[in-house]
C-alpha cells in the first residue's frame, strides 16, 4: 500500500526489511512468499529481484521522513500477519523498527490496530468471492 511514493533507494531498503520481518520467525510462509511479490509489483521492481537482509542500523537516515516511515510500518506490520499470527520475534523487530523511526508505542499500536482492521476488510471481501 502506497509504496508507489516510496524513493528507489527506500523501495530497496523496503524489500529488505521485508525480509527481515519473513525470517524472523524461522518459517516462510506461501502467503509471506506472495506478498513480497505484491511489494514487487507495485514499486515495479523485477520478480527476480531479489530480497536481501538489511541492516537496521542507519534505517532511519533512509526513510526520511514521517510519511515514508509510516508507509514502511504498514506495509512490514501487514506483511507480519499475512502467516496468520504477528509472531513474537517479528513484533520484536518491528518495534525496534518504530523507535528506530521515532514512531511511539500508541502510535505503534494505532497503525497495527487499522492494519488488523484491514485484515478483517480483506477477509470479508475474499468471503464475497
Amino acid at each position: 500500500m502506497w509504496l508507489a511514493n516510496l524513493t528507489a533507494k527506500q523501495c530497496r531498503a523496503l524489500l529488505g526489511l521485508a525480509h527481515n520481518v519473513v525470517v524472523s520467525d524461522g518459517l516462510l510462509d506461501p502467503n509471506e512468499e506472495r506478498m513480497l511479490a505484491e511489494f514487487k509489483r507495485e514499486m515495479e521492481l523485477a520478480p527476480e529481484t531479489e530480497t536481501d537482509y538489511v541492516e537496521m542500523a542507519g534505517i532511519e537516515s533512509v526513510f526520511d521522513t514521517p510519511r515514508s516511515r509510516r508507509i514502511a510500518l504498514i506495509n512490514l506490520i501487514h506483511l507480519s500477519y499475512a502467516d496468520g499470527a504477528l509472531e513474537i520475534e517479528e513484533e520484536c523487530l518491528l518495534r525496534e523498527l518504530a523507535e528506530a523511526f521515532e514512531v511511539s508505542a500508541a502510535e505503534f499500536a494505532l497503525l497495527d490496530n487499522w492494519v488488523k482492521r484491514l485484515l478483517a476488510l480483506e477477509q470479508e471481501g475474499l468471503a464475497l468471492f
